[in-house]
């Protein structure tokens, strides 16, 4: 069992254990060791707006230079930025540090391969065996030390190459939309992308000041990103999370759209075309049933993984299909990005709306998500909740009440210490219920 990386990288409180400086530089030692092979490695260091960023910025710098590697520092990056320019610069790993949707007191640090993709967990465990258990027989002296370099010219590079997903023959210039960068890694990104492809955008949060990142904004908080779609008439709002990668709209009349819906669509207009590898959507067992049930109408299916969407990525790429994601915003077109981008897929669902001459409120009508609860409860320790036998007999209660028109998902969060419970089925009073009753059980007996 891992020990530091979680679902999505490492992960705490910024300047506590396992977020400390220490940390940091002996995990940058670790990467220079691990990814070795045979030349002086590259690693390349990017990191959202956090106050936190310079600290262990600098210390993965330092530990990485200890280690042998040279280091690209690109400064504040959209985390698929990062896993981009970690293969279009021929850096043997790519280092992004953010605690993605977070409060600023957190951080976190995720690390990409070669290609730009997620790390495995067996690579991950070989990482994380050198940070806790270091035995380097020596450190690299004289003139194998090396060196940190900033690279000044990144954000264009990224930007460019965003505006290359996105059709040639289409332009924005008729679209007005309002863009939300949650005072994060995107603020100085996502407003040029959509107005040098046309666009006429109010960007809101774009100053962050290290303390601001994701606070009542973004893709967590899309609620006043809608609001002001309504208050100025946009077309479309877009909320980034504090890192870029996932991604929540609202359609012209405020309405608030999430990743199954955006699945929903886009992977409609993939089946049509026929450019979704084998008609099959990737998602987590936290997508809704009501997803399911829309693909399958489109005459293609949905598969599940565990949720992160590292894991969507794994078993797209091992069985070669090209789109997933998750219901929080996590999109990933594979035949785009190594990984979730909020902005590629904005793009992607600009494109559908201008190809098909539609809204957004029109283009997500015919899917209909099921009457769905989320609760989260926060818990001392992480138990083994299989071997709670109150809480497995009432799951079993509820989920042979629910028959096929429902489910029960209880699960740890990967990030925070809580315990999540998602109920779903047709009779939302019915599922109101079991939520408030198996959270109170939880609450009793692992809080």
């Amino acid at each position: 069992m891992k020990k530091l990386f979680g679902t999505d990288g490492i992960r705490g409180v910024a300047n506590e254990y396992p977020m400390t400086g220490e940390v940091a530089m002996a995990l940058g030692r670790a990467l220079a060791h691990v990814f070795y092979n045979g030349h002086k490695p590259h690693i390349l260091i990017g990191k959202d707006t956090r106050l936190s960023g310079y600290m262990i910025e600098n210390a993965l710098a330092a530990g990485a230079c200890s280690g042998g590697a040279d280091v690209f520092l690109v400064g504040p990056m959209p985390t698929p930025g990062i896993a981009f320019l970690t293969g279009s610069m021929r850096a043997i790993a790519g280092v992004m540090i953010s605690a993605s949707h977070n409060p600023y007191q957190d951080n976190g640090i995720k690390v990409f391969d070669s290609e730009g993709f997620k790390l495995p967990d067996e690579t991950e465990r070989k990482i994380e065996q050198l940070v806790l258990n270091p035995n380097f027989d020596s450190f690299p002296v004289e003139d194998r030390i090396g060196r940190a370099k900033r690279i000044d010219d990144a954000r264009g590079r990224y930007i460019e190459f965003i505006k290359s997903t996105f059709p040639k023959n289409l332009s924005l210039e008729d679209l007005h939309l309002v863009v939300d960068c949650a005072h994060g890694a995107t603020y100085q990104i996502a407003p040029v992308i959509f107005e040098e492809l046309g666009a006429q955008v109010t960007v809101l949060n774009d100053k962050p000041n290290g303390k601001n990142i994701n606070h009542q904004c973004g893709a967590v908080h899309p609620q006043a990103m809608a609001q002001k779609v309504k208050d100025v008439g946009a077309d479309l709002g877009i909320a980034l999370d504090g890192d870029g990668d996932r991604v929540i709209f609202s359609d012209e009349h405020g309405n608030v759209i999430d990743g199954d819906a955006i699945m929903a669509i886009c992977a409609e207009d993939m089946i049509q075309k026929g450019q979704l590898k084998d008609n099959t959507l990737v998602a987590t067992v936290m997508s809704n049933q009501g997803l399911e049930e829309y693909i399958r109408m489109c005459g293609g299916k949905l598969i599940r993984t565990q949720v992160g969407d590292r894991y969507v990525v794994e078993a797209m790429r091992q069985n070669h299909y090209n789109f997933g994601g998750e219901n929080s915003g996590h999109l990933v077109f594979l035949d785009h990005s190594r990984t979730g981008d909020g902005i590629v897929a904005a793009l992607q669902v600009l494109r559908i709306m201008l190809e098909r001459r539609s809204s957004l409120f029109k283009l997500v009508s015919r899917y209909k998500a099921f009457p769905q609860v989320l609760t989260g409860v926060k818990v001392k320790e992480r138990r083994d909740l299989q071997g709670v036998s109150v809480v497995q007999d009432m799951i079993k209660t509820f989920e042979q009440t629910l028959g096929q028109e429902g489910r029960v998902l209880v699960r740890y969060s990967g990030t925070e210490p809580l315990v999540r419970v998602m109920i779903e089925g047709k009779n939302n009073q019915m599922i109101q219920k079991m939520a408030l009753e198996l959270s109170e059980c939880i609450q009793l007996n692992l809080a």
